[in-house]
């Protein structure tokens, strides 16, 4: 396959660019954008948009016997991806991203609306008035909880855990269930190490992740 074709290359002698990692290896365009987009090709390339320039500009070799015809042309140089869309290719192309949490780069949006992030609430004494924002990660329905919901918010400092009641979940099921970036009202609850957020209202944030894309896209 493409993996042990791109071995056996690298083994061979180091690649010294998109152009002669897809001749040496035989990739086909299909395989060099995959490759682009999962953000593999940076060493390479530099970023992520100058490798999907390159590669959709490489011509690749057909056969062992022939090299890909070479197009002299003059060299494009691309800006490079901001935080906000390599976390969103990332996500994309990978399901998770190494260099940003997507809740990082919205942090001092959440902040002025109150939020706090995760390592702070841990700090917080019983019974304070809490703000949460997240990706959520876990939604569990116990049979045994009586209707309660039990939910798991992620920021980049870690993870928050939320009980929803029942009267809470059939009032705002809408945002409960369908809330990618959700944000919890409530009261903060403590006993030992023991630590959740006791639901009051929830709101859905998940167009401030759709705001990361649009953002990324202004170039300066």
């Amino acid at each position: 396959g493409a993996a042990d074709a791109l071995i056996d290359a690298r083994t061979a002698q180091l690649f010294e660019s998109v152009e002669d990692m897809a001749a040496r290896a035989g990739l086909d365009a299909h395989s060099l954008q995959v490759l682009a987009a999962a953000d593999s090709l940076h060493t390479l390339a530099g970023h992520r948009h100058q490798a999907s320039w390159q590669a959709l500009g490489t011509e690749t070799r057909r056969s062992a016997l022939m090299r890909p015809a070479r197009i002299v042309e003059d060299a494009v140089e691309l800006s490079a991806p901001s935080a906000g869309e390599t976390v969103v290719a990332d996500y994309a192309s990978l399901g998770f991203s190494l260099k940003h949490h997507p809740v990082a780069l919205l942090r001092k949006r959440l902040q002025a609306m109150g939020f706090a992030d995760a390592a702070s609430l841990r700090g917080y004494p019983a019974q304070r008035l809490a703000r949460a924002c997240g990706i959520v990660t876990h939604r569990q329905r116990p049979e045994t909880a009586k209707g309660t919901v039990f939910v798991t918010l992620e920021d980049e400092t870690g993870p928050v855990n939320i009980i929803v009641w029942s009267s809470l979940v059939e009032r705002q099921r809408k945002e409960l269930l369908g809330a990618q970036l959700l944000g919890v009202y409530g009261v903060w609850q403590r006993e030992g190490q023991v630590m959740h957020l006791l639901a009051k209202r929830l709101v859905d944030l998940s167009a401030l992740l759709g705001g990361l894309l649009s953002r990324s896209r202004d170039f300066h």
